[in-house]
């Protein structure tokens, strides 16, 4: 039981982190000093992906032209549409910032590992799932925060756009780089590809120390109570059913063999938190960005849970 509802162990660590900074915020020059080297993780993870991307892959994943777009379809497309339509039938439902958390969570770009490995299981195209999740990430450093500043104004706020600037600083010019890179560190950096596993889940926890201190100095707990938690819950599932729904039938209807429809079904599906809580603390101010990881951090359990379970469904059919 345990297992099924926690498949990915790391969100107890998150939890904890959230406690710890909720308990002991990290504050004045300690925070800035923990903004700082969050940053720098940042940029030096998404470096290293760019180091681990071959360029041939790219070339490889342009075949499946279709899949890829259906992917990008169903993240900046088909999940925001379903998050404005549910914010708009039932408004009161939530706060206006858990509605906002709930919109940026559905502009965010697909997992990776937990893509590939569901499309694995059950029997997807793994290469192609590869280069689906890359293409998503990649797209999501404009698209996300493009789509964000769109849809979030029917919620009544007002975006930065120069946070596009912030983003691709730290997001898409260390990728770029470590592409350059990867003719002379290819080798080094696929040797250190469990390094590379812990700087993501420490640049996450980084993210979401600094994000959660600034929400607790600015009374985040005191704006959100349990019965909001389980409507939010609520919310979050009706959005995972609707986008892995989508992301089947798309799949159907554009007569995808099987392996590829799985490909769709998880990536097109899936949110990233490797993504989406570095982006969050870049994208907004100080204090706001806990709020909108909260969402993110319930959708990313969820979908494990789920993926999870139909994989090994799936996986037992083959």
């Amino acid at each position: 039981m345990l297992r099924f509802l926690f498949p990915d162990r790391f969100i107890l660590l998150l939890m904890a982190v959230i406690a710890a900074a909720s308990l002991f915020p990290a504050e004045g020059q300690m925070l800035a000093t923990v903004g700082l080297v969050s940053n720098v993780a940042i940029f030096s993870l998404f470096f290293f992906h760019g180091m681990r991307l071959p360029h041939q892959a790219v070339i490889d994943g342009a075949k499946h032209w279709r899949l890829q777009l259906a992917v990008l379809a169903i993240s900046f497309a088909a999940l925001p549409l379903f998050g404005v339509l549910l914010a708009s039938l039932a408004p009161g439902m939530l706060t206006q910032d858990l509605w906002l958390g709930v919109l940026f969570l559905c502009v965010l770009p697909s997992t990776v590992q937990a893509a590939i490995a569901s499309a694995s299981m059950a029997g997807g195209n793994v290469a192609v799932s590869v280069i689906a999740a890359a293409v998503s990430n990649l797209a999501g450093v404009v698209m996300t925060p493009l789509i964000f500043t769109l849809i979030a104004k029917a919620g009544g706020m007002e975006t930065d756009l120069s946070a596009i600037g912030r983003i691709a600083t730290l997001l898409l010019l260390p990728f770029a780089l470590g592409q350059l890179a990867r003719r002379w560190g290819a080798d080094w950096v696929e040797r250190r590809r469990a390094f590379i596993g812990r700087l993501d889940r420490l640049t996450i926890l980084l993210a979401v120390f600094t994000a959660f201190s600034a929400a607790t100095a600015e009374g985040v707990w005191s704006r959100i109570d349990l019965n909001e938690i389980a409507r939010l819950t609520l919310v979050v599932l009706v959005l995972m059913f609707l986008g892995f729904g989508s992301a089947w039938f798309a799949g159907r209807a554009m007569g995808l063999s099987r392996a590829d429809r799985i490909t769709l079904f998880f990536s097109g599906a899936h949110k990233s938190l490797a993504t989406g809580a570095p982006m969050a603390r870049i994208l907004f101010p100080a204090g706001m960005a806990g709020m909108m990881i909260i969402p993110l951090m319930l959708y990313h359990q969820l979908q494990l849970m789920f993926s999870a379970w139909i994989a090994a469904r799936w996986a037992q059919e083959r």
